[in-house]
């Protein structure tokens, strides 16, 4: 009887065994998955992207983003990119809705974003007081060149992002931003609301024949002109304008800025400006109908023959909503 009663024992203690090391197997499985889950939690809560800067490390989807170009803040509203404060200087908008451009300000209320302080120096401690997890800048402008200066002191805050000046295109800015901030995915549905409408416009509205010149009109009321690979003319090219190419006929003359335009003397206008179709964009110049009372524009061959239209200032450097709404003028004045 002891020795079955030991045999039973032993048994009992056999099966325990087999059951606390299965356990033990089965735990440790448990363990082992949610470490692998983990760990692949931990991997994508940074990336590391290429930039003209070299490699920058970015959350994998940032959640407190300061933008240091009202021009690059239109992206990040558009892909629902959380801005936590942001410049709201727009080239030729000056009506601001409570502080914000009125194409982004319900997003930007929404959302609780703060407008930086605007001035002719970029305010580092007021981007350092929004504790942001990435900063995205750049594009074209004095707030590009801002950041560009600064960019050390950025990095020091947090993972910096500047859109290369010569990135002019809305569609690879619009690539670039939204890479950055983790939200590649939102890209496609916009271009092709974007392709949709331009597609419309095409098919409606009545494009000029004939090559094309684009007019910047300027304070100083030196004119400036648009190279056919600026943003604008590609654009618009797409719809079916043809540019012209002034910067041949201008001999190859050093561009201004970031590349999109050029200064022309008034007595040599009319030998560059001869195209029988033009476009005037005032950039704090006079508009298409003051510039036709001057002499020098008057014996333009678009002015003479009332082939001139005027865009929007926003339409000159344009972001995704600006190029919706350049499709919206043209539709309007030429369909």
């Amino acid at each position: 009887m002891k020795s079955a009663r030991t045999s039973g024992t032993r048994g009992r203690m056999r099966r325990a065994a087999a059951l606390l090391g299965g356990l033990s197997m089965a735990l440790g499985l448990v363990v082992g998955c949610s470490s692998s889950t983990d760990d692949a939690a931990a991997a994508e809560q940074t990336r590391t992207i290429t930039t003209d800067r070299g490699p920058v490390t970015v959350p994998g989807q940032a959640k407190r983003i300061v933008v240091l170009s009202g021009s690059m803040a239109d992206y990040l509203y558009a892909i629902d990119a959380p801005v936590v404060a942001t410049d709201t200087r727009i080239i030729g908008v000056t009506n601001l809705d409570g502080g914000f451009p009125p194409q982004w300000a319900e997003k930007a209320r929404s959302q609780g974003s703060k407008p930086l302080p605007a001035g002719a120096e970029l305010n580092i401690e007021a981007v350092a007081d929004a504790n942001p997890d990435l900063i995205i800048g750049g594009g074209q402008g004095i707030t590009a060149v801002q950041a560009e200066k600064l960019y050390d002191k950025l990095t020091a805050i947090a993972p910096t992002v500047l859109v290369p000046p010569k990135v002019t295109h809305w569609q690879e800015q619009l690539r670039i931003i939204a890479d950055a901030t983790g939200r590649a995915d939102k890209v496609p549905a916009l271009l092709k609301a974007y392709q949709d409408k331009a597609a419309q416009v095409k098919a409606s509205a009545k494009i000029p024949t004939g090559k094309v010149v684009y007019i910047v009109s300027v304070a100083n009321k030196v004119p400036y002109l648009v190279p056919q690979t600026a943003a604008l003319p590609i654009q618009l090219a797409e719809l079916g304008f043809d540019a012209d190419d002034v910067l041949a006929k201008a001999g190859n003359p050093p561009l201004f800025g970031s590349g999109d335009s050029f200064e022309v003397s008034l007595e040599l206008i009319d030998r560059i400006a001869d195209a029988p179709n033009a476009i005037v964009i005032p950039v704090g110049g006079p508009g298409a109908a003051e510039l036709a009372q001057n002499p020098l524009y008057a014996r333009l061959p678009a002015f003479r023959d009332g082939k001139v239209f005027e865009l929007p200032t926003t339409s000159y450097r344009p972001d995704y909503h600006s190029a919706l709404n350049t499709l919206d003028v043209i539709a309007k004045k030429l369909g």
